[in-house]
């Protein structure tokens, strides 16, 4: 029963089309950045989307999960997955376990894929219904 409490506890934020962003940003539950983003998120515990009207010039990017939709400039980790969605221009080094590019992507960097994967098949749902597991179950049980 505490773990349903703390999964319902979780935060959701949203950095809007019209934010802009500089510095370094640590959390631990959901972040959604729709505007200018610029500096480092340190994250490991945090899952994070990057939507379509989003910019991002990052130092670096250490999630637990991240959802490409923008552009993104920085090196990527992210402990369990990556996925990047059509339209997206990504200029990166991603290190991690699973690893989604749609077609229709602009990527330019390197891939290092992580040894251990999550006991969990992310890719087994679609964007849309992980993104919605995401937000109301973002701990995956193990």
């Amino acid at each position: 029963m505490a773990e349903k409490n703390n999964k319902e506890n979780r935060n959701i934020t949203v950095f809007g089309i019209e934010t802009e962003f500089n510095g370094v940003l640590e959390f631990a539950d959901t972040l959604i950045i729709s505007g200018k983003f610029v500096g480092k998120i340190d994250a490991p515990n945090g899952n994070l989307e990057i939507a379509k009207t989003a910019i991002c010039d990052m130092e670096s990017i250490s999630v637990k999960s991240i959802i490409i939709s923008g552009v993104v400039k920085g090196n990527i980790f992210a402990s369990e997955r990556v996925e990047i969605c059509s339209g997206s221009k990504v200029d990166s080094d991603i290190t991690t376990a699973r690893l989604r590019i749609a077609n229709n992507v602009e990527y330019n960097g390197s891939i290092s894929m992580l040894e251990e994967e999550p006991s969990v098949d992310l890719f087994s749902v679609a964007s849309d219904e992980y993104k919605k597991a995401m937000i109301v179950h973002s701990d995956v049980v193990e």
